[in-house]
């Protein structure tokens, strides 16, 4: 379920500017009657009522609540809070929201089923203040999707495939470059192709990632075999059943996993089947959790910055809001690759 543009997908709540059309009047005057506002005609007022019953519309909070600057908080959705990709935006939010003086709450997505996210979305938007999605899986997706036009929110989403519309209020980190120069450094030790464990996307042809892109297009690039890329989940018991599988074939030689606690889990599998990291196989993760320094061997990785992903978009929700800048939407500092002992040259072919 990609995110495709700015508009909301499916059904979603009537908007101001719904209401408008079907009285027939400007959003601003929609805007001046929800709120008593006197310079509005009994006639004009009466069609506009009429219309917001008609509708079912219901008064965003968050917009009144910005409207009359009596907020200064903001709601982040997210399905998740303990990924380490998660985790850090978060803490990037949390910092740079503080520094401002905004308070920050948090909205669980418990799942993608639409009754879930609906409810979650009507208790954030009914809070008041800005809103910020994590929306890097479906709930996630879902919510930016449900979300009344009127709100002011920001989203960091994965990689988008496409250039997204100009006021799409998107921020995201370059997954398909950092997937390409892992890739590259693979294939300049010497190995003939590299296998990829993918996590799960929202984004893409066939739910494929910007990351399984990048990690195509390298290949490519430099006339390799392209192999099927291996499905998996976020979680290292998903890397190590992947593990098993990749342990006994031979003719792998290097592999990239879509996240570090992949990668874990494909280390303790290869150990297991008496691989050794990286004299027979070179892996590396992606994201350089907190732990991947510290794994036997130090793992490989590709260092992208979640918590700078955060404070970016705290800071576009914070123009929105206090100064009406325009959004603009934008990657955040380009990827680093680390590279430490989980990868090395290929080995030589047996006689």
């Amino acid at each position: 379920m990609p995110v495709t543009g700015h508009t909301r997908s499916g059904r979603r709540p009537a908007s101001i500017r719904d209401v408008a059309d079907a009285a027939g009047v400007s959003y601003q005057t929609v805007s001046r009657v929800i709120n008593g506002h006197p310079s509005v005609r009994p006639a004009t007022r009466e069609r506009v009522e009429a219309a917001v019953a008609a509708l079912g519309f219901r008064r965003s909070a968050t917009a009144h609540a910005l409207a009359s600057g009596r907020t200064r908080a903001l709601t982040v959705l997210t399905s998740d809070t303990t990924h380490y990709g998660y985790a850090a935006a978060l803490r990037g939010i949390e910092e740079a929201a503080r520094a401002a003086s905004f308070a920050v709450g948090i909205a669980v997505l418990e799942s993608a089923e639409d009754e879930v996210v609906r409810d979650a979305v009507r208790r954030a938007t009914d809070t008041g203040g800005g809103l910020i999605v994590i929306a890097y899986d479906r709930p996630g997706v879902r919510a930016l999707q449900l979300l009344p036009d009127d709100a002011p929110v920001v989203a960091a989403v994965e990689t988008p495939a496409t250039a997204p519309p100009a006021g799409s209020p998107w921020v995201w980190t370059d997954d398909r470059a950092a997937a390409h120069r892992v890739t590259r450094h693979l294939l300049d030790l010497g190995h003939h192709t590299v296998h990829h464990l993918a996590i799960p996307s929202t984004t893409g042809t066939g739910g494929a990632s910007q990351r399984v892109a990048g990690w195509r297009a390298a290949l490519r690039e430099a006339g390799r075999p392209v192999p099927e890329p291996l499905t998996a989940g976020w979680e290292p018991a998903d890397g190590y059943a992947a593990g098993q599988r990749l342990a006994r074939d031979p003719e792998v030689t290097a592999v990239l996993c879509g996240n570090d606690d992949l990668a874990l889990g494909v280390l303790r599998a290869l150990h297991e089947a008496g691989r050794h990291v990286p004299r027979d196989i070179s892996v590396a993760g992606f994201d350089d959790g907190p732990h991947s320094a510290y794994l036997t061997p130090a793992l490989t990785t590709v260092r992208l910055d979640f918590t700078g992903l955060g404070r970016a978009t705290f800071a576009l929700l914070h123009g929105l809001l206090e100064e009406g800048e325009p959004v603009t939407p934008h990657p955040v500092a380009p990827p680093g690759l680390i590279i430490r002992e989980s990868t090395g040259p290929a080995p030589r072919p047996s006689r």
